[in-house]
């Protein structure tokens, strides 16, 4: 299989690895990438957040950092704090973006996260409130891809959910004397994580044939994309289908089990690293 060919046909090429049932990179169709996930202090480019994490998916790379401040809750939402998630594409992580202000991918992708937010209910707003209709904690969760090679979703949610696993919050109470908040640095707790929400993408080929976390290359190639969203019990928090091939009600079946699969292995990989870094 010449490099000609991948650079003049690159869909005929793909398509002779496929049938036999790998992909040039050398993975199975439903094998994923080596995954890494580093959590905390550990990334000193951003040492300001109150949680952070990097993660590794292949050559994609993503971070997030969760920054927690105070601000008064909305009137129609007097006992809810607040999430911003908001999802980078700098022009350095791939030629394919440009400076300048997000574009549709980095929206799409950032509603995508706060739809993650909402229906899995990885974190109820209600818990963000400390006192109602007076204060309440905003969480700005920025996610900065550093290299991108295809599979953002997965590789944001993982880093997302990561960071959060990581943010502790100060103690902050209101003065009865004075109306005004105080707050204690030295007695932190864990931000309260209700569900563990994973996404699990693929890529679908000639309309028929799906194949897991897909690079940036056979997501140009292929006919559609799903991401698949599940939480530790199973249950299904999001299907994320922009356009593309249909998918059969079997084939969505077969997604939404290889996704609880893939949700047991992140799940297992963050526990292991969060107990690494716990103090003794």
């Amino acid at each position: 299989l010449s490099i000609c060919s991948r650079t003049v046909e690159p869909l005929e090429y793909y398509r002779r690895f496929l049938k036999e049932n790998c992909r040039p990179d050398g993975r199975e169709l439903g094998e994923f990438r080596t995954t890494t996930v580093n959590i905390g202090k550990c990334l000193c480019s951003i040492t300001t957040a109150d949680g952070s994490a990097l993660v590794k998916l292949g050559n994609t790379t993503v971070i997030c950092g969760v920054k927690a401040e105070l601000a008064a809750p909305a009137v129609d939402s007097a006992n809810k704090g607040y999430i911003v998630p908001n999802v980078e594409l700098p022009s350095l992580c791939a030629e394919r973006f440009r400076s300048g202000p997000p574009g549709e991918e980095a929206q799409a992708a950032s509603q995508f996260i706060a739809d993650v937010i909402e229906n899995s209910q990885m974190i109820v707003k209600e818990d963000l409130c400390i006192a109602n209709g007076k204060l309440a904690w905003v969480l700005y969760c920025d996610i900065i891809c550093l290299d991108y090679d295809g599979n953002l979703l997965d590789a944001s949610v993982f880093a997302l959910l990561a960071a959060l696993k990581n943010v502790q919050l100060p103690l902050v109470t209101i003065s009865e004397e004075t109306g005004l908040s105080e707050v204690n640095l030295k007695q932190k707790n864990p931000l309260i994580i209700r569900k563990h929400p994973v996404a699990t993408s693929f890529a679908i080929f000639d309309d028929t044939l799906l194949i897991v976390d897909p690079t940036a290359e056979e997501e140009d190639l292929a006919t559609g994309t799903v991401t698949i969203v599940t939480d530790e019990e199973g249950r299904l928090c999001s299907v994320h289908k922009p356009g593309g091939s249909p998918l059969t009600g079997a084939k969505l079946q077969d997604c939404i089990t290889r996704a609880i699969t893939r949700h047991k292995e992140v799940k297992k990989l963050i526990d292991k690293v969060i107990k690494s870094i716990t103090p003794k």
